[in-house]
């Protein structure tokens, strides 16, 4: 029997459509009606956020990749036309997805709370002259209609800016027709407006119907004909060509403010928009019909989520949960000597991130501590990490901290940590040319009556407390020799010249790591025709490198039992005779961004597991500084796999792959459902007792 060809196309699922599958996952949550009515709203609101960032970096890459000629096919074999136009036709079933739950589902649900987003035939008297009396004194003063003629040509519109395009008739008062206007909201203003005086109950009004309500006082003497929104998605991806550069801070700030008027990728217009209005905006931004959306409400469902702080609702959110500790630390102020004493695993956000802060806030204080340094890739605003670094350094102990720079949405924010640090006299490095620095680490320097003694931070997930609130990621704190002495000379790697080192445990992106999960998916597959126990659980963001994708389907065929626990992306497509007939993959979407990233390795019944910061794409694996580090207690091992098994028995917010790329929701056991992140909560939040 000829063995199966693991590269054919039809056993790979198009990249960008397995994202907007996940997308898809993301609004049902907002359908589902066991998760709370404001929280619902939020899913919203994601799977809009999600989809503008989809167009300014996938889908801006893909038209750049086009008008520069390539002939780069995905790994289906789909050409950038194909893959463009395939695009559109999704997204357009997912806009229209978006809009029947906010208008079919999510308004009237709210309405029926005392919660109403009230459109101008909805206004009473009262509403009409309060929110009039809002546009006089709010909103009119910082507008800057700009009429379009000769002499004033079209507007500069920055990229997911809100604006009008205004249809008048009419002279003006030097005479000239008018026919066409554009008015630019500022980002200052808000775009959802509470009516006061309304009771128990809550109005809200969108700035859109505000604006479109008043918008005739902004030209007077002249007819308004129509007024419609609209909103241009650009290229938001920076490029700077790092060897040709002497400064990469100084290139990237110069990069952020070109990052606003990027080519144009996506034009969106209220569905009311004439048409001859539409294919006028669309020669102005150079786009094609393909380009464009017509939206039935406001274009950008994203700033709705303005309504979960202004609701103070607490019966319509998640219930608030106090996070939990290892019982080892619990009352325990000496958090060197817990570690010495052996490692400590923890699980965010079920369990608490204060450990990692206090850990920089004790080493900054502590006199025995002489260095500590640290990767920081989204750290937040105002963030403690970055106080505690900065406190170290005014206390004379020497920090060295690796800024990426780089990291998307975050550039500007890590400029200016960097700079914060850098005035408190701690050593600040952007990486290495070329490759993002992702891997989560921190090391701490102490002097012991021993000698030096070092102890490590290692993570999945950011130094940010804010988002290790809202994602899972696990996190582990030791002070074994070895590990010690691997991130001690990768720091060394990331600030200087060296050559790649000798690692004793750890794992690292760019050298090795991918050989490294050939090479365990290749020895699974031995054991299994050899009979002995063989089995992959892997957790992660992505899975779409394509050599990864073909030695997992040859363990499949060897025997080897694999479940894959991916959140988003996943190019492998499960369950093909032949192919991939002994792999499951199993998508989670729920109240907590699924984030951790572990691999598990039965390895013939002396079982390996690994965490790391890498998801199994080219970018990590090539293109990034990452790395991965063994479980070696068995304990740890043994509470992430009861971990993983809950993820794997969820029948509440868990989704099939199926051979054809479609996602299937799992359904409920009737006697009982299990939502991983319900059982995690009650396992390892304040009040349960975790020992290891």
């Amino acid at each position: 029997m000829d063995s199966p060809d693991f590269k054919a196309p039809q056993n790979y699922i198009n990249r960008e459509l397995s994202f907007l599958e996940f997308n898809q996952r993301v609004l049902d949550q907002a359908l589902d009606e066991s998760v709370p009515l404001l929280e619902r709203l939020r899913f919203l609101c994601i799977s809009s956020s999600n989809l503008d960032e989809f167009f300014e970096i996938r889908v801006a890459g893909l038209k750049q990749l086009l008008e520069l000629g390539s002939g780069q096919f995905a790994g289906d074999v789909l050409s950038l036309p194909d893959q463009l136009a395939a695009i559109h036709e999704r997204a357009l079933q997912l806009v229209t997805d978006q809009y029947r739950c906010l208008n079919d589902v999510l308004l009237p649900a709210m309405a029926s709370q005392g919660i109403s987003l009230l459109g101008r035939t909805a206004w009473s008297p009262e509403a009409e002259k309060w929110l009039e009396q809002y546009f006089e004194h709010e909103v009119e003063p910082v507008l800057s209609p700009l009429g379009l003629d000769p002499a004033r040509p079209f507007p500069r519109i920055q990229n997911k800016s809100l604006n009008f395009i205004v249809r008048l008739e009419g002279k003006d008062a030097f005479g000239r027709d008018s026919e066409l206007a554009i008015v630019q909201a500022p980002r200052s203003l808000p775009r959802v407006v509470p009516i006061p005086g309304e009771g128990s109950k809550k109005s809200l009004v969108l700035l859109t119907a505000i604006v479109g309500a008043f918008v005739h006082k902004l030209f007077a003497g002249i007819k308004v004909i129509g007024c419609y929104q609209f909103r241009v998605t650009r290229n938001s991806d920076l490029f700077v060509d790092e060897e040709e550069i002497d400064d990469l801070r100084r290139a990237l700030e110069g990069e952020l403010a070109h990052r606003r008027y990027g080519a144009e990728v996506r034009l969106e217009t209220s569905r009311d928009c004439p048409e001859d209005m539409v294919q006028f905006l669309l020669r102005q931004f150079a786009l094609h019909d393909i380009d464009m959306y017509r939206m039935p409400g406001p274009v950008n469902l994203n700033r709705l989520s303005a309504i979960y702080d202004l609701v103070q609702r607490p019966d319509l959110k998640y219930p608030i949960f106090t996070p939990g500790l290892p019982k080892r630390l619990v009352g325990n102020t000496d958090l060197f000597a817990v570690i010495r004493q052996n490692d400590v695993l923890l699980h965010h956000p079920y369990q608490s991130f204060a450990p990692v802060m206090d850990f920089l806030r004790l080493a900054a204080a502590d006199p025995q501590v002489l260095a500590i340094k640290q990767t920081l890739y989204r750290a937040g605003n105002d963030s403690p990490i970055v106080e505690a670094l900065v406190a170290a350094a005014n206390a004379g102990k020497d920090v060295t901290v690796i800024v990426e720079l780089r990291a998307r949405f975050d550039e500007e924010a890590n400029i200016e940590l960097s700079n914060r640090l850098q005035e408190a006299g701690a050593h600040v490095m952007y990486g290495v040319v070329g490759y993002k620095t992702h891997a989560k680490l921190a090391l701490v320097v102490r002097r012991e009556p021993g000698g030096i003694r070092r102890y490590c931070h290692l993570g999945t997930g950011n130094y940010h407390p804010r988002t290790a609130r809202q994602y899972t990621d696990y996190g582990l704190f030791t002070a074994n020799d070895e590990i010690g002495q691997d991130v001690h000379e990768l720091f060394l790697q990331l600030t200087s010249l060296t050559q790649t080192p000798k690692l004793n445990r750890l794992v690292q992106s760019p050298f090795g790591m991918h050989e490294m999960v050939l090479a365990k998916l290749a020895r699974e597959a031995e054991h299994a025709r050899a009979g002995r126990k063989a089995r992959v659980i892997a957790k992660m963001n992505a899975l779409v490198e394509p050599q990864v994708i073909e030695a997992l389907y040859r363990a499949s065929c060897a025997g080897v039992h694999i479940d894959l626990i991916i959140r988003g992306v996943c190019a492998l497509r499960p369950g093909v005779p032949g192919v991939s007939e002994n792999i499951t993959v199993r998508s989670i979407v729920g109240r907590f961004l699924e984030h951790s990233r572990v691999s598990y390795f039965e390895n013939g019944g002396e079982p390996e597991m690994y965490c790391t910061s890498a998801d199994w794409m080219e970018r990590n694996f090539f293109r990034r500084v990452e790395v991965a580090f063994p479980i070696q207690r068995e304990a740890h091992r043994q509470r992430i796999l009861r971990d993983l098994d809950f993820c794997l028995s969820d029948t509440c917010q868990s989704w099939r792959l199926l051979p054809d790329g479609k996602y299937e929701r799992i359904q409920r056991a009737a006697d009982r459902a299990v939502s991983a992140q319900v059982e995690l909560l009650a396992k390892y939040a304040a009040g349960a007792v975790v020992s290891p």
